[in-house]
């Protein structure tokens, strides 16, 4: 077993991965489309590979000047605490260098305090219209 990382969308079988997902519990109902749209459209991404198989995913959308934000960090249960995640938030954090770099955790937080991040007071969010359904998923 050979572990790898890269940072190219198009080395990932997208629907293997959307069903890895919805085994491991981290599945949000994007379509396969949808999950690779997600990634494509991100300006910093990273994956971890296994042969073929991508084992573990991380993406960051920033705006290239001050800021940035980090979604979609996700390894294999049977792959955890090998180092995999803390490698490719480092292949993230050192594409947004100078930025501020916010992101949301429900039960990772000890984990990225260990990589440097500091609580925030608190985090708000909002679903305009009906999940998955506007903008560019409208047509997918």
């Amino acid at each position: 077993m050979t572990l790898n990382y890269h940072r190219n969308p198009a080395e990932v079988n997208w629907e293997i991965l959307i069903n890895d997902l919805i085994a491991d519990d981290f599945h949000n109902g994007r379509t396969v489309a949808q999950l690779r749209a997600s990634f494509e459209n991100s300006q910093v991404q990273a994956y971890a590979m296994v042969g073929d198989r991508c084992i573990g995913t991380a993406r960051a959308l920033s705006d290239g000047i001050g800021n940035a934000y980090v979604i979609d960090v996700w390894t294999q249960s049977t792959y955890r605490n090998q180092g995999i995640a803390r490698t490719m938030m480092e292949m993230l954090l050192e594409k947004v260098a100078g930025q501020h770099v916010y992101l949301q955790t429900d039960d990772a937080v000890e984990f990225y305090r260990k990589l440097g991040f500091s609580e925030q007071p608190s985090g708000m969010s909002l679903i305009v219209g009906e999940y998955l359904t506007g903008g560019a998923n409208a047509s997918q």
